[in-house]
Parts: structure tokens; C-alpha cells; sequence
């Protein structure tokens, strides 16, 4: 069975019955011959005074945050600016929360705040987007903050990478984990452990905030299926219901978090899935099959609104609700302007166009403007 983004967005709503209310209604839905608002009552957004979620993208000048040209930490599959794309009007758009500012990001500030303290994100590729991300908005940052770009130092590795802002002491780390839980290799089968996340979660033990995602290497089939078989207690499964399977597995994770993670030294987030833009019947006059050539974001006349409410945990994690804000954004994937595509490939933008990741700068820089101030 494969998921949509639709099933996927419902399904982890409604799976991660621990989280604090929060809705993500998006207005400022515009129309043709006119502009509607949709919207519906909102609850308070975790440590802010309105919810950060409930908005709409409005135009801004002053953005992007940083340059691509200026942060050389970017990986080619997100330097949409270095690979080709021809227009600029995507970095010009910031999200306007209704009634609230969201916090132009301090990235100094930031560093100060965490000083000696790491930070690792955890999950697929869009977590290392996110990580990416907010390490080109630091560096940028504290690079306009002295006279010298500041000390920094980068290991990566598989499944790990770090990254050290070395004069504040803080590091920044992704861990590659599309599924959180385990996978073994058995007699050359790869094994999908539902019920077990315990080599993983070692190399998280210790970390003073962690964010994780995933959801999208679930619905995976043929050559992008990252398994062989799962298996969950003492039974093996050449496949399940790839919903079941997904819950099982996230069940194991937020068991991990209530058993493992001291939430008083440490502040741990789940964010929500970050929409893919492959199909334009979910947003009007469409310039191409996919996202390719969308150059503004999208307005679409129904919003899709989280509505989960997470109550099984003991301790609950703060849910960055990116889905809604983020599902606007048809203009901001790298489409065919991506460093891992050959001429072949972007001649063929129907089958080539990344309408999954993002472009750097970017939407996820607003996703790191929100981290940045649930931790403040």
C-alpha cells in the first residue's frame, strides 16, 4: 500500500497522541476574484503568546537570511542558486504568523544561548536539510559579527555528521535515521526492526536538544525501499500495511523518549512531515507537471489543518508544526536545479524535478527561525 502525502500527514496526527495542542491553519487563501479566510480557532502555540503557525508568506526584500554564495556548507542537491535557477523571487517571502511577529532570527544570540551545548537532528534528508539550514544562519551570523569567518570545524560521516561552532562550543549534528528504529543485517537482509531503536539511540544519549522527523521513507517500494523484511517481537514480515508498520515503529520511538530522555536537561521536538509538490491538482494554474517553473507560493482552496493532539506520552515533545506553512511553498524545491542531476536529467524536468527537498537558502530557514524561538 503506498501513502500519499495526505494519508502520511493524517497518520501522524494521529499516532503521536502525546504532544501539547497546537493547530496550523493557514490564512490568507487567495483567490482569483478575491481573498478568503480560513481559519478556525486556534490554540496557544507551546511558549508563545500566539500560534506561530496560523499565518500566511508575505513578501519581504530584506530576506534571503544569508547567501548560498557565502555558506560553503551546502550540499550541491540544495544550492538551487549555485545549479542554474534563474529566478530569485522564492528567497523574498517570510511567514507573517497572524497575530503575532514571528522573531527575525539572531544568530549570535543563538550561539550564546547554546553555548557548550549540542544540538542533533535526526531522521531522513529533510533533516539534513534542516540541519544544513541552520548552520549556513549561524555562520552567516557570527561571520558579520567579526572581522573573521568564526572557527569552525566539519566531520562527516554516515550516519553521523557534526558540525562545531568552535569559539561558543556548540555543535550541530545530524544523525541519519529515515526510519528512527533499527535495521539489521541478517544472512545480507537488511531487517526493519519496528520493535527496537536501541543501536540508534545510543549515539543520541547526551545531546542537550534533539529534533526528529520521518515519514516519507515509509511509503518507499523497489529500488527505494530500504529493507528487505521487518520484524516486529518474534515475527518477520516480507511487507505489512505500510501504516501499521510506520505506527509501530514510531510507537517504539516515543516509547524510547518517555524511558530515555530527562526532560529537564534536555528539549526534544518531533516536526511534522514536510509536504512533497508533485502534483499540481493541489494548487491552481500549474506551469508544468510538478513543482518545475513555480516560481510564488501556492494558495490552494483547501487548506490541509494538523489537528493532532499527542496525549499517550508521559512526557510530552514540542510538535514543529511545519506541514501547512510549508505546503504553500510549491516554489521552494530544487526542481531540476540540483548539483545531483545530469543535463540528461534536467532536460527532462517531468521526471527529474526534486519536489521533495528544499532550496538553501529557504523554507527551512523559516523552519530554524521557529526552532530557534520555541528554544528561546
Amino acid at each position: 500500500m503506498a501513502l500519499t502525502h495526505s494519508t502520511l500527514s493524517l497518520l501522524l496526527l494521529l499516532l503521536l497522541q502525546a504532544f501539547i495542542p497546537l493547530s496550523a491553519v493557514v490564512v490568507g487563501v487567495r483567490r482569483q476574484k478575491g481573498v478568503h479566510h480560513r481559519r478556525r480557532p486556534s490554540l496557544e502555540a507551546n511558549q508563545t503568546s500566539c500560534n506561530l503557525f496560523e499565518g500566511s508568506w508575505v513578501r519581504d526584500d530584506s530576506y534571503p537570511l544569508y547567501e548560498s554564495s557565502a555558506c560553503p556548507f551546502i550540499d550541491p542537491e540544495f544550492d538551487c542558486q549555485l545549479f542554474g535557477r534563474p529566478d530569485s523571487d522564492y528567497l523574498k517571502f517570510k511567514w507573517k504568523p497572524i497575530n503575532c511577529d514571528l522573531p527575525r532570527f539572531d544568530g549570535v544570540g543563538f550561539l550564546e544561548k547554546m553555548r557548550g551545548k549540542t544540538i542533533m537532528f535526526v531522521g531522513d534528508s529533510l533533516g539534513r536539510n534542516q540541519w544544513q539550514s541552520l548552520i549556513c544562519m549561524l555562520y552567516s551570523s557570527s561571520a558579520g559579527a567579526k572581522p573573521a569567518p568564526p572557527a569552525t570545524q566539519i566531520i562527516k560521516g554516515d550516519p553521523l555528521s557534526t558540525f562545531k561552532f568552535l569559539d561558543y562550543g556548540v555543535s550541530l549534528s545530524f544523525y541519519r535515521a529515515p526510519y528512527l528504529v533499527d535495521i539489521d543485517t541478517i544472512q545480507g537482509k537488511r531487517i526493519l526492526r519496528l520493535d527496537d531503536i536501541s543501536a540508534n539511540a545510543n549515539s543520541w544519549r547526551g545531546a542537550d536538544v534533539l529534533s526528529f522527523n520521518s515519514g516519507h521513507w515509509w511509503s518507499h517500494k523497489g529500488a527505494l525501499q530500504g529493507w528487505d523484511y521487518m520484524k516486529d517481537g518474534p515475527s518477520y514480515y516480507a511487507d505489512m500495511d505500510r501504516l501499521v508498520a510506520f505506527q509501530r515503529g514510531l510507537t517504539t520511538w516515543s516509547n524510547w523518549v518517555d524511558a530515555n530522555v530527562d526532560r529537564s536537561t534536555t528539549s526534544v521536538f518531533f516536526q511534522s512531515i514536510s509536504p512533497t509538490h508533485y502534483n499540481t491538482n493541489e494548487w491552481s494554474d500549474p506551469v508544468s507537471k510538478n513543482c518545475y517553473g513555480e516560481t510564488i507560493p501556492a494558495y490552494p482552496d483547501q487548506m490541509r489543518v494538523v489537528l493532532g493532539v499527542i496525549k499517550s506520552m508521559r512526557n510530552p515533545v514540542n510538535l514543529l508544526d511545519i506541514t501547512t506553512l510549508s505546503e504553500l511553498r510549491k516554489d521552494g524545491h530544487p526542481s531540476i536545479y540540483s548539483g545531483d542531476l545530469n543535463p540528461s536529467q534536467k532536460a527532462n524536468p517531468d521526471r527529474s524535478a526534486d519536489c521533495s527537498h528544499w532550496c538553501l537558502p529557504g523554507l527551512p530557514d523559516t523552519w530554524n527561525q521557529l526552532f530557534s524561538t520555541y528554544l528561546s
